[in-house]
């Protein structure tokens, strides 16, 4: 991506509004330092003692903290929380980061989801993440929420320049994009707004709507099978068959390589930054999901959004240990 064009995002994304919603996960953090274990006196058992912790918005949270640090004027979140300190700890980190959070759906019925990740303290002074305690939902969303979920989304659609929507939640109609609300999202997205989806196993059930799988999810959706990691060819053929069967434009990251933009029947490659050094893909993809977002509200064509989305990634990988953002500044200095 050249710079002339990263300034002009950067500028006019201070004017976006942007909806984010789906899943909101709270990402909670416990340091463990070994070398104070004790034992515990009733059980017998090891008791791991925590010497710092943190939290932080994940899944669609990291959608809307990438959104934010890259400047888009308005985020807004839709999605759902309990009524539980994992769903007021979770707003704090969106309202945190600068997104609005009045749309949130807080209820009683649900759990807040929740990654609980335990860091073992090394040698070297770094912490290495252990086994994670999920929380999450595993029982369909309530239909009187599904209904809220719905009004609301109709509603706010009007004010923003496009949608993202993270579809994270594995049990079929247990998170926040149930059937009948990625049906609604269908109907929406033929309505002139940008919508963006990320979904973890039901990418090929969107319609009309652009989507955003890497190449594994983009061959399984249309039913093609590979003997390990799928080629740049494969991932332009599956890409190609995932736009026909959604009726809409596919973004297939491809790793280190990229992206694939297939639309219309062809696909073009458009080349990732080179990182060197140690890198953590944890939460890339959501951050090359806002850097399109940002692009493409902004007014950029397809495949000069998906550069920007590879630009924003390439600053987030290098943020090892944590769910990076990429700022303007860090976008720049990395800009050709």
């Amino acid at each position: 991506m050249d710079r002339q064009k990263l300034e002009y995002v950067l500028k006019k994304v201070q004017s976006v509004s942007v909806l984010v919603v789906g899943d909101f996960f709270l990402d909670k953090y416990f340091e463990i330092d070994r070398s104070l274990d004790e034992v515990s006196i009733e059980t017998g058992l090891t008791a791991y003692q925590v010497v710092g912790k943190r939290s932080a918005p994940g899944a669609a949270g990291v959608v809307t903290a990438n959104l934010k640090a890259i400047g888009v004027g308005e985020v807004i979140c839709l999605g759902v929380v309990g009524k539980d300190g994992e769903g007021f700890e979770l707003k704090c980190g969106l309202v945190d980061v600068g997104a609005r959070t009045d749309a949130m759906i807080e209820s009683g019925e649900v759990f807040t989801p929740t990654y609980m990740k335990p860091l073992v303290k090394e040698g070297n002074g770094r912490f290495s993440e252990m086994s994670r305690l999920d929380i999450k939902n595993r029982k369909p969303m309530p239909r009187d929420i599904e209904d809220e979920l719905i009004d609301r989304l109709k509603v706010l659609l009007a004010g923003v320049d496009g949608v993202a929507v993270s579809d994270q939640v594995q049990e079929r109609n247990c998170g926040v994009i149930t059937d009948r609300v990625r049906d609604e999202i269908a109907g929406l997205a033929g309505e002139g707004k940008f919508v963006l989806v990320d979904s973890r196993v039901r990418i090929g059930e969107f319609r009309r709507a652009a989507v955003k799988p890497n190449s594994f999810e983009a061959a399984r959706a249309v039913g093609l099978g590979f003997d390990g990691e799928p080629t740049l060819e494969q991932a332009k053929s599956a890409g190609v068959a995932l736009a026909e069967k959604v009726g809409s434009t596919v973004f297939v990251t491809v790793g280190a390589q990229g992206m694939v933009v297939c639309d219309g029947g062809g696909a073009v490659h458009v080349p990732g930054r080179m990182v060197e050094g140690e890198i953590d893909i944890v939460g890339a993809g959501d951050s090359s999901l806002a850097g399109i977002m940002a692009a493409r509200c902004s007014g950029l064509d397809l495949v000069d959004s998906a550069a920007m989305g590879n630009l924003v990634a390439s600053v987030t990988v290098t943020k090892i240990g944590e769910t990076g953002t990429a700022s303007p500044d860090e976008l720049r200095a990395v800009c050709d």
